[in-house]
């Protein structure tokens, strides 16, 4: 087991720190801003729809045009290009600040959330693409994937608790200027930061940018099966978000706070996966990724059946744990498969693939819901997910195939090494990562 020492050792890595604490700040101003902007939707209007459009418009969205902004931009000094996103974010933030105490124009909110939704994903895609460079040298990549998980947790139980507090304190206006003050603090310590990695400037094209980091997704053989399987592999795990409430209060007939003990037992499961994985520097990624998603499938299987609060805040954190695990052994794993100049847009088909495909997971568990019951939306996750395992499993050794006689081929890319090595389950270790929203 690797040392407490050892697993802390990125943090003295130079712009690590700063890095990781900019990385949860702009997690917890997310939660903080989604759940202030969720509830003034609803108080000013007072029906689902417009709520619903604000989640497209600030979430999906975004995971489409995302992408295309990392590009613009992922070739620039990231000591001034992100914390001009930031500073970015902030002045859409006071903008919001100023709809909630004055009068209230849905058109302006969508737009102003849309916009954060895409500052902040792309924020996110630039800051995993600068860790990757700073921490692929030193071989801390891992270490430093768990620490930033802990602290993507964190943030997300946090954030959510805080918006909730400062919004019941101190009105939804103050909530979203606090929200601005966050961003800027983090601007600000970005542009002081020394060590971030330096890039390569171009002649490209921000489209032929977009079109390197597609071509790089689609032929590389590792990135392809991580994408799609992950992207899969998020519709199921929040097919069940949209009725949780359901389940907890009509199938397992609690309380509201145990409703909120149910989410706490997920996030707990979170951070201790996370945590965990600090502790697995030997283990297979690939083995990590089958082994997490696997957890998360047996306990929506589990509390597809459990007839007790208590046990299903036990398979909660079951699943939870495995969340924390899953998500970092992803996302480690297309990091260590791409190469430098690439990271950054990478990085954000992920964090799209997060963000976007959601939606599909909870449209499709409220039409099992409306048509069956909360404990067959719960089944089918949880038995789509095993499913899913199963095949990736039956998979693995034709791609390794595969792999291993491109690799004679005298203009493999080193790449294939990697490649090859991850997809030897219960080999070599690679990296990865994830998070439930």
């Amino acid at each position: 087991m690797l040392p407490v020492r050892g697993r802390l050792k990125p943090l003295s890595v130079p712009a690590f720190p700063r890095l990781l604490g900019s990385y949860t700040v702009n997690e917890t101003g997310d939660s903080v801003g989604i759940v202030a902007l969720a509830l003034l939707v609803y108080e000013r209007t007072h029906d689902v729809a417009p709520t619903a459009a604000f989640f497209v418009a600030a979430k999906f969205l975004p995971a489409i045009v995302s992408p295309v902004v990392t590009a613009r931009v992922d070739r620039l000094a990231l000591r001034w290009t992100l914390p001009a996103l930031y500073v970015a974010e902030a002045l859409i933030f006071a903008a919001l600040a100023l709809v909630a105490a004055g009068t209230f124009f849905l058109p302006l909110v969508l737009v102003l959330g849309f916009m954060d939704g895409t500052l902040a994903l792309t924020g996110r895609s630039l800051t995993r693409g600068a860790v990757a460079a700073v921490l692929k040298p030193p071989g801390l990549l891992r270490e430093g994937n768990a620490l930033m998980n802990i602290g993507f947790a964190v943030a997300t139980v946090g954030g959510s608790a805080l918006a909730g507090l400062l919004v019941a304190v101190f009105g939804l206006s103050t909530a979203l200027l606090v929200d601005a003050a966050s961003f800027l603090v983090i601007a600000v310590m970005l542009s002081l930061t020394r060590g971030l990695p330096a890039v390569e400037v171009t002649s490209e094209g921000w489209g032929e940018r977009l079109r390197a980091g597609v071509a790089f997704a689609r032929d590389n053989l590792l990135v392809r099966v991580l994408l799609a399987g992950q992207a899969l592999a998020m519709v199921l795990f929040t097919l069940i978000i949209p009725i949780e409430v359901f389940y907890a209060r009509e199938t397992l007939g609690t309380t509201s706070a145990g409703f909120g003990v149910l989410l706490a037992a997920w996030g707990a499961g979170i951070v201790l996966g996370s945590v965990a994985f600090l502790a697995l520097k030997h283990r297979s990624t690939v083995t990590l990724i089958m082994t997490s998603t696997s957890a998360i499938g047996l306990a929506y299987l589990g509390m597809s059946v459990a007839d007790t609060l208590s046990v299903a805040c036990l398979l909660s954190v079951l699943g939870g744990a495995g969340n924390g695990v899953q998500w970092i052994a992803v996302m480690t794993a297309l990091q260590e498969a791409t190469p430098e100049p690439l990271q950054a847009r990478v990085a954000g088909f992920l964090e799209s693939i997060g963000a976007a495909m959601p939606g599909v997971g909870y449209i499709i568990g409220g039409a099992i819901t409306s048509l069956t019951s909360p404990r067959a939306a719960y089944a089918v996750a949880g038995g789509g997910t095993i499913a899913l395992v199963v095949i990736m499993g039956l998979l693995s050794p034709r791609v390794r195939s595969r792999l291993e006689l491109r690799s004679s081929d005298a203009n493999q890319p080193p790449t294939a090494v990697v490649v090859d090595a991850l997809l030897a389950t219960g080999s070599r270790a690679a990296e990865p990562d994830l998070a439930r929203e």
